[in-house]
């Protein structure tokens, strides 16, 4: 079984991300992605919007996704999110899948810092997704502590999270930003507006 891992703030999730999962889906034969929001990232300084409104954000970005779960395992755990113990909880409830760990190029400098990093990869294939721009990276690409690494390219979709955060707090329209399910939630719940305890955090 091919079993890919997404994880993220995911604050909010949106079109970007949907074409991401599609895109590693179709690339890597996955059987199965596990889409995962984080309880709490280490390594962003920034406040964070609750778990909850976030978890159910993507559930409604990803509702009716085939083969896409929303697994809610970090946020269950709480606390700070590691994806060393993710790995680890998934490896037990999926003994014989083969894990692809979805990251964005711009993470790749940052996994020094993260929790058992050498732990982390030698369970799992790095999966490095990069925006097509023309020039096309090596296949496989050797980074310290990873087994196999997998350079995946992506279409270009110039959406960010900061960005939808913005358009919120200007009064602007989300339409193509995120899907209507998304967009309703946030109107719904006030998120992101100016006296939002989420106005101003780095990019999910």
């Amino acid at each position: 079984m091919q079993l890919g891992l997404l994880g993220g703030s995911f604050d909010p999730p949106h079109i970007g991300h949907l074409i991401i999962a599609q895109d590693a889906m179709d690339a890597l034969a996955l059987d199965h992605l596990l889409v995962i929001p984080a309880a709490r990232q280490p390594l962003k300084g920034h406040e964070q919007t609750p778990p909850e409104h976030r978890l159910a954000m993507v559930r409604a970005c990803f509702d009716g996704v085939p083969r896409v779960e929303v697994d809610p395992v970090e946020i269950a755990r709480g606390g700070l999110s590691f994806m060393v113990d993710t790995v680890e909880d998934v490896r037990r409830r999926w003994p014989v899948a083969q894990l692809h760990l979805l990251v964005g190029s711009d993470v790749v400098p940052t996994l020094p810092r993260w929790k058992d990093p050498q732990r982390l990869l030698g369970m799992v294939r790095l999966v490095v997704l990069h925006r097509d721009t023309g020039g096309a990276p090596p296949l496989e690409q050797e980074i310290h502590g990873a087994q196999t690494v997998r350079w995946l390219s992506t279409r270009r979709v110039d959406v960010s999270s900061t960005e939808i955060r913005a358009r919120v707090r200007d009064g602007r329209s989300l339409k193509g930003f995120v899907p209507e399910s998304v967009a309703t939630y946030i109107a719904s719940t006030g998120l992101y507006h100016e006296n939002s305890r989420t106005a101003d955090r780095a990019d999910g």
